[in-house]
């Protein structure tokens, strides 16, 4: 089941003491962001963004009243911006969003379960896989081509090929 919302942003630190706040798009062009109209958090409290300065942008309540000062701004601190997945377009039949790797099961290149995606990390150095595998540790995979080789977004997996280094490290773990 894919997630009906997608997450489009972050909010970071404060910027100053009137309410600026430092913002992270994740769509291809930052600054359309503010382009989506409302934005949803985690409590499904309604935002609308407005661009100030590169990353830095004022957030203004569904009443349209803005975040007033810092101590205001501080509280929204990590606070993720999303959209309703209908307002964006739907991906190209070999495109999908990251939100829809969630719940795929993983395969290796012999086509046996590995286990199931259950968080995509994108900590801005690059989009890794934590798979969830019945009686051991998540396997962390980075996703790149060559570590995740094919996504079929119908059949709902994907194969992984995890690197050398991260299945030395399994095995080691496995034997503790």
């Amino acid at each position: 089941m894919t997630s009906r919302r997608i997450l489009m942003g972050v909010v970071g630190r404060p910027h100053g003491v009137r309410g600026l706040l430092h913002v992270h798009s994740y769509t291809s062009e930052p600054a359309d962001l503010a382009d989506y109209g409302p934005l949803l958090d985690d409590n499904g409290r309604a935002w609308t963004l407005a661009w100030r300065g590169e990353g830095v942008a004022t957030l203004s309540d569904a009443d349209g009243k803005p975040v007033a000062d810092r101590n205001a701004a501080e509280r929204l601190t990590n606070t993720r911006l999303y959209v309703e997945r209908d307002r964006l377009p739907p991906p190209d039949a070999d495109e999908f969003y990251l939100a829809d790797l969630v719940g795929m099961t993983a395969l290796d290149a012999a086509g046996q379960t590995v286990g199931r995606v259950a968080i995509v990390h994108d900590y801005g150095a690059g989009t890794s896989l934590e798979i969830e595998r019945e009686g051991a540790a998540p396997l962390l995979v980075p996703f790149t081509l060559a570590c995740v080789p094919s996504v079929d977004a119908a059949a709902r997996t994907l194969v992984v090929t995890p690197p050398e280094e991260v299945l030395v490290l399994d095995e080691a773990r496995a034997a503790e």
